[in-house]
């Protein structure tokens, strides 16, 4: 067999001691413009940076022997005749065998022209499919490639587990003036942990977690994983049926969860068997999941994010999460996730002065810091910040299927003056305290989220009397949400069912006050963790009386919720009567589901979902006045009755007494005359209750009263709610 020829080392023109330096210590901005291979007089010269090597050889595609020689400080360079080939590096130490490698630097870059174009213009809607790491074929080889935006950064290495945390054998390029920064490795693997190594205009070498990793390590490790999804989806019917609804119109009963303590040790595939069995049993629509976006502090619940693209690795790949939300999608369960736009944590390794200057945080403080939780905030003006976020929503949307963004905290972004003093705050160009950036943002996010993925939800916790919330964002007014938080509803309803029943007439306007405002934005009305956190107690905690009244005032105060327009959230363990306030470090209260006083209100929750399923008048008009008709609204008896009407003309009559006995023979006003069936008592004995009731059926009279044509004599039970349905017989 032939032996291939080697190559002698030749003379090559001299390099510029500060490049040669620079490339030495991977300290170069333009690394590939000296390293890899370049066509020179006589053929290519082809250098490598191989510090405390003894010899490196470039063996080219056709078997040819380069010989490289060193020039200084690890800098290896020799001449390779005629035309240019792809070629491996084989280096030798003075310790092991040769080591043979692809170089890195022989390759064209692997982000594109247009991406950097659309990244330029902060238009880049699918963001998360360049920037990172990705691993994928590159010219004739499988690696991964890397990219990042750092536009202060004199010089950028990728340092990981594959280089020993080591970056000077793989400096980045900048591609732009825009400050993107790119380098392909090959052969680099899945699973393979690494940072950005970011050298600051102040000459400080500063070590970063990728900002657009898509996996990282298990906290409180904080390294980024290069990533490869495998998933095969099996939900297309279900998105399919999603796109062609109106999540706004239809039915929304919303289970909302924190994941590491539902039930403690779960992955997200064993949670996907356990929570569908439990959320099927109980009939609610949606599930809502506490921020999953990777977040170094557990006992930050998931709202200070430093992986805004990475499912927390906690439990598990993220094809793990993509299996779960499959599952609950194949179960008929629609999956909310919390998304935190408003703020990130100072946590030095991740997104602050991320190349050593502010970057994603506005530089003035004034505007940059958020006071109440020690935070940063995003700079809403600059585009590429913009688009780093609006890319993340719609990333979770199209990447992992989820069905609606639940926005934590709107109120600090719309407002200047959030939580700060007088001269605190910096007012905007006309004077005022609008955040108009964080408002065009607000807007710019939900127009295109909900234009490329239609049947989603945008969901804004906003808790001011800021108009427009859920106008669309067409007429430049609206915010372009599409229901919003009732915080003035939870609040004033939490108030009222506090008080003891003997005087809940003196405050019966907290329990009617949000009749008045209830159409003016799309609301949903939640109970949600922040109401059983902080000293605050648990739902059960918070209700008067003993325990027999604790869990009445439980059903009651559920089924009129579930009965008042808008959608609902219930944060989990509300749903048994947990005992106890709810804390992140441990699982609910799952005993108490032992005593049969709980069991009975676990059941009646099940039977207020499924009857509210079941029955369009409680939901297909939950934003339109035409929905909706007070029938009585007696302080002194502390009764409430009214009625849900669908778009087809079904009625349900809700009669709701709060006080401590049972009331009648009470004579109601009704829409009409006729039989109504009983389809809801919550003080039915399954249910725990006293049994009172009018079971089966009713016929309301045409016996005018309250300016309704008709009436019926009732007896209401005491602490519960009954919901009457025409009969269709």
């Amino acid at each position: 067999m032939p032996t291939k020829k080697t190559t002698p080392v030749a003379e090559l023109p001299a390099l510029d001691p500060r490049v040669v330096s620079e490339l030495a210590a991977g300290a170069h901005p333009r690394p590939h413009d000296w390293l890899g291979q370049h066509p020179v007089a006589g053929g290519h010269v082809i250098r490598a940076v191989r510090p405390l090597a003894e010899s490196v050889t470039a063996v080219r595609a056709d078997g040819e022997r380069v010989a490289l020689q060193h020039v200084a400080d690890g800098l290896w360079q020799a001449l390779a005749t005629g035309a240019g080939q792809a070629y491996v590096l084989e280096t030798s130490y003075a310790e092991g065998p040769p080591w043979t490698a692809e170089d890195p630097y022989r390759f064209v870059p692997s982000f594109g022209d247009i991406d950097l174009y659309l990244w330029g213009e902060g238009r880049h809607e699918q963001l998360w499919q360049v920037l990172g790491a990705h691993h994928r074929p590159h010219e004739d080889v499988v690696g991964t490639a890397f990219s990042v935006w750092a536009p202060h950064a004199r010089a950028v290495r990728v340092v990981g587990d594959f280089n020993g945390w080591s970056g000077v054998g793989h400096a980045m390029r900048r591609l732009d003036d825009n400050g993107v920064w790119e380098l392909f490795v090959p052969a680099l693997e899945p699973g393979s942990t690494y940072k950005f190594e970011l050298l600051t205009a102040a000459g400080d070498w500063v070590t970063r977690a990728d900002p657009m990793a898509r996996y990282t390590e298990v906290p409180p490790a904080t390294a980024s994983r290069v990533v490869a999804s495998s998933y095969a989806w099996g939900d297309a019917e279900w998105l399919d049926a999603r796109a062609a609804s109106d999540p706004h119109r239809g039915a929304m009963s919303v289970y909302e969860l924190h994941i590491g303590s539902w039930r403690p040790g779960l992955g997200y595939r064993e949670l996907a068997d356990q929570l569908i069995e439990y959320v099927t049993d109980l009939g609610f629509t949606h599930v809502e999941f506490l921020p999953v976006a990777e977040h170094p502090f557990g006992g930050s619940w998931g709202y200070q994010v430093t992986g805004y693209y990475a499912p927390t690795s906690r439990f598990g790949h993220p094809d793990d999460f993509k299996y779960l939300v499959d599952r609950l999608h194949g179960a008929g369960i629609g999956v909310i996730v919390d998304w935190v736009p408003a703020h990130f944590p100072k946590d030095e390794w991740a997104l602050a002065l991320f190349d050593g200057q502010p970057l994603y945080e506005h530089s003035d403080p004034r505007l940059g810091e958020q006071p109440d939780w020690g935070t940063l905030v995003f700079d809403f003006g600059q585009s590429q910040v913009r688009n780093f976020l609006v890319a993340n929503a719609l990333y979770w949307f199209e990447e992992f299927h989820v069905d609606g963004l639940r926005v934590d905290a709107v109120a600090s972004m719309l407002y200047l003056d959030y939580s700060r003093k007088d001269g605190e705050w910096l007012p905007n160009e006309h004077g005022g305290r609008e955040n108009l950036r964080a408002i065009s943002f607000l807007q710019e996010v939900n127009a295109t989220a909900y234009k490329r993925n239609p049947g989603i939800v945008m969901i804004a916790e906003e808790s001011t009397s800021w108009p427009g919330v859920t106008r669309p964002t067409a007429d430049g007014a609206g915010l372009g949400f599409g229901l919003k938080w009732n915080m003035g509803w939870m609040h004033d309803s939490l108030e009222y069912v506090h008080e003891d029943p003997m005087w809940r007439s003196h405050h019966h306007g907290k329990l009617t006050f949000s009749f008045v405002y209830a159409w003016s934005e799309n609301f949903m009305l939640p109970i949600s963790h922040d109401e059983v956190v902080h000293g605050k107690g648990s739902l059960l905690g918070k209700m008067p009386g003993d325990q027999w009244q604790k869990l009445a005032n439980m059903r009651v105060f559920l089924a009129y919720m579930w009965a008042h327009p808008g959608k609902q959230l219930l944060f989990m363990g509300s749903e048994f009567g947990q005992p106890s306030e709810w804390s992140e470090q441990r699982g609910l209260d799952w005993w108490i589901l032992d005593q049969p006083a709980h069991q009975g209100l676990h059941r009646m929750v099940g039977a207020l979902n499924r009857v509210y399923r079941d029955n369009p008048a409680m939901w297909d008009q939950d934003h339109d006045p035409a929905g909706f008709e007070m029938l009585a609204n007696d302080p002194a008896a502390n009764v409430l009755v009214f009625t849900r009407w669908s778009a087809s003309g079904e009625a349900i009559v809700c009669a709701i007494n709060f006080g401590g006995n049972p009331v009648g023979p009470y004579r109601i006003p009704m829409p009409f005359a006729g039989r109504f069936d009983e389809i809801l008592n919550t003080d039915a004995e399954e249910f725990g209750g006293s049994g009172v009731g009018n079971y089966g059926s009713v016929v309301a009279e045409d016996v005018p009263l309250g300016g309704r044509p008709a009436s019926v004599e009732l007896t209401l039970p005491p602490l519960a709610a009954i919901w009457l349905r025409a009969s269709a017989a």
